[in-house]
């Protein structure tokens, strides 16, 4: 089967790894589905995996991608979750299980025709979502969603600061933000990225600007860089919820603001297969569409990565895999 994958790890020039070709097809052991996949979407996890970290030599060649809606072997139109854990491990929550990996860590990824994975990881798709708009959501839309909801409380009418826009995580969070009724504000270093965020309905603000007002949750994955700036943008008693730290992650912290203000910083890693469905339940419901940058044929998968790895793309890069 054709598939995108890890043929050799590299720190410094994570695509001198990156192979496009032929793989076995996985056999689904007991308690496992196969899906064909029609669409899948990359993550900057793939290129952090092709760099070797949370992937290691002895684990090669590894099927990349944690992403992908397809068809199950009954038929069913199925969106992947890709986060494999036991639920009772982590007290109900498999994003808390010591043990938990994503697909493409310790089994192999969704850049492939097919891919297997726990049948519970298997959630509908709705009907009328089309196969490349659900591949965006398992990952990069999850995220923000339990970032705004489980871990950041947003209230109803409340409001919200987007570090970073144009990052998956940080384009998701600007539109669920906007979805639930939160006034969004959000940042980027680049005009046009300022730009997309306001077109999709955020007060957009360069790096450090003062807010408008203080905020009930930031939505945090840019770290080092940007991390006094949304402790200082935080009003009191509200959550700063970080999901990662692309500009490094030993960020300084003005402790006295954190505890007088009664302030929480919050982890929060991928979300639950129940927080999946949720998700893809309400932008059903609202008819929300997630923000694409760009969709790919499967053969022009290295483009794809090369996009992914200029940073340029706002939103996700989807791989059809039926063309």
């Amino acid at each position: 089967m054709r598939a995108v994958y890890a043929d050799s790890i590299n720190p410094d020039n994570p695509l001198a790894g990156l192979a496009v070709g032929e793989r076995p097809e996985p056999q689904a052991p007991e308690g496992w589905a196969t899906v064909r996949v029609m669409a899948s979407a990359l993550n900057h996890h793939d290129l952090w995996s092709l760099r070797g970290v949370g992937l290691s030599a002895d684990q090669l060649p590894m099927i990349l991608g944690c992403d992908a809606a397809g068809v199950d072997e009954d038929g069913n139109e199925v969106v992947v979750h890709a986060v494999v854990g036991d639920p009772a491990a982590g007290g109900g929550d498999e994003t808390l299980d010591p043990k938990r990996s994503l697909l493409s860590e310790r089994h192999q990824g969704t850049l492939a025709d097919l891919v297997t994975v726990p049948r519970r990881n298997l959630v509908p798709k709705p009907a009328g979502m089309t196969f490349t708009d659900a591949a965006c959501l398992p990952t990069a839309w999850l995220t923000a969603y339990r970032m705004l909801t489980t871990r950041g409380r947003l209230p109803e009418g409340g409001s919200v600061l987007v570090q970073g826009a144009g990052g998956g995580v940080a384009t998701a969070a600007i539109v669920l933000a906007g979805a639930l009724g939160a006034r969004v504000y959000a940042t980027s270093r680049d005009e046009a990225k300022r730009e997309n965020a306001t077109g999709l309905g955020a007060t957009a603000l360069a790096p450090g600007e003062r807010l408008p007002e203080r905020v009930d949750v930031v939505i945090e994955t840019v770290g080092e860089a940007t991390f006094d700036h949304s402790v200082k943008s935080t009003k009191p008693g509200g959550r700063i919820v970080v999901s990662g730290s692309t500009s490094g992650h030993l960020a300084t912290v003005d402790l006295r603001r954190v505890f007088f203000l009664q302030q929480e910083i919050v982890g929060s890693t991928m979300g639950t297969r129940d927080e999946l469905a949720a998700l893809l339940e309400l932008m059903a419901a609202r008819k929300i569409a997630p923000v694409v940058d760009t969709v790919l044929d499967f053969a022009d998968a290295r483009a794809a990565f090369e996009r992914l790895a200029t940073g340029a793309g706002f939103g996700k890069i989807v791989l059809d895999h039926g063309r």
